[in-house]
């Protein structure tokens, strides 16, 4: 499938409607349409239709860019009703204390062995799934690698005055640059990567509130695939799902079961489970410079994080107007010691939620957790030391 001058005007005006943070950067750099393409568009559309579909989506962008959210920025308490039980309670006050009232889940687990440290809010990551929104770039990349779609380097034309590569293009989250990986792949294709990367199905074992994500039978309307790969569009992801695509990015390409012990037996028992191993070992190395440079320059500045302890991640901010609310993620893994974490950050709310927002509370978390040598240490969870430690923990 090959990219056409029609489709990205369709995306290009989905991508103003959606209320996106990414999508603020595009409509900042937009050009206004020609005199030949504004008549190009009043040929092919009824005025009528073309004055009704416009004032319908310019009222719905108006009411939802007003702030009419249905989830708060904050809660008085986001671990209320949490099983602490089994989980790392040194990375779980770590994580408690990062996210503090904002209204948003916290997920922590080993890329190692795919064990599940702490889940704080499990209320809100046990859900059905939100909109993925940019951290769908990620999968979106490795899938366009691997179909040799694109290269880490060389840059891609995406108009008559910008030309980008993958590397740039996902440390400042271009919509545009995924836009076309998606285009190129067609619907079949990048529904076999997303089932391959567990988008669809549980990624845990053994965690009965767990629910699946979906993926659309179809691409959605009003742009399609490039509005799938460019922010999540038609897609529900949860925070499990997301950490255990980061893990196997950090482990080197096998995706692991995640596992949340509840108890001293569940943990003396627990066994890392593997579900598939993925073909992306070779492909790692060239989206990594990416999701670096979202920490160093990029989108996730507010991670603010050492860089003598590589910090890797991918933000997304978008509307779900299933709910209504506005998201704010981060999806990250770290590169230090002898520990390698996944942190997923998710946060609901209005206006005052988005991406960068998620990357300063996993920024929070690996700092608080490097202060206390906590990735220079073997983790053996023995039960008699989980016991000791919950004894001083506090929710």
């Amino acid at each position: 499938m090959h990219t056409s001058i029609p489709g990205l005007l369709i995306l290009s005006f989905s991508f103003l409607l959606c209320s996106t943070a990414d999508a603020a950067k595009a409509r900042a750099s937009s050009v206004k349409p020609t005199a030949k393409n504004a008549a190009t568009t009043k040929a092919a559309k009824p005025a009528a239709t073309k004055t009704a579909t416009a004032k319908k989506a310019k009222s719905r962008f108006r009411r939802w860019s007003g702030g009419q959210w249905s989830a708060p920025n904050y809660v008085a308490d986001a671990t209320e009703g949490d099983q602490i039980d089994g989980e790392d309670l040194v990375v779980r006050r770590a994580a408690v204390e990062a996210l503090g009232n904002l209204n948003g889940s916290v997920l922590v687990s080993d890329a190692n062995t795919g064990r599940v440290l702490t889940i704080v809010n499990q209320k809100l990551a046990f859900r059905s799934g939100y909109t993925p929104c940019s951290t769908i770039k990620v999968m979106a990349a490795l899938a366009g690698l691997q179909e040799s779609l694109i290269d880490r380097s060389t840059p891609v034309k995406l108009s008559r005055w910008q030309r980008m590569d993958l590397t740039e293009a996902l440390a400042v989250s271009n919509n545009p640059y995924f836009a076309r990986i998606g285009l190129k792949l067609g619907y079949d294709r990048l529904t076999e990567y997303a089932r391959t990367f567990g988008l669809g199905e549980k990624a845990g074992l053994g965690i009965p509130e767990e629910q699946a994500g979906t993926w659309p039978a179809e691409p959605p309307a009003g742009g399609g695939l490039g509005m799938m790969t460019s922010f999540g569009q038609g897609i529900t992801i949860t925070p499990l799902q997301l950490g255990a695509m980061m893990g196997a990015l950090a482990n080197g390409g096998t995706l692991l079961y995640l596992q949340h012990p509840r108890s001293v037996e569940e943990l003396q028992a627990f066994v890392p489970r593997v579900k598939r191993h993925l073909e992306i070992e070779s492909l790692i190395p060239e989206v990594k410079p990416g999701m670096m440079g979202a920490v160093e320059f990029g989108t996730a500045r507010r991670a603010a994080y050492d860089p003598n302890e590589p910090l890797f991640g991918k933000t997304g901010t978008c509307t779900d107007f299933r709910m209504p609310t506005h998201l704010g993620w981060f999806a990250s893994f770290n590169e230090v010691g002898k520990t390698k974490l996944s942190v997923v950050v998710m946060l609901t709310g209005g206006k005052a939620v988005s991406g960068p927002v998620a990357s300063g509370v996993a920024g929070a978390i690996y700092r608080t957790l490097s202060r206390q040598n906590y990735f220079q240490q073997l983790h053996a969870y023995s039960p008699s030391a989980l016991v000791s430690a919950q004894s001083g923990a506090a929710q």
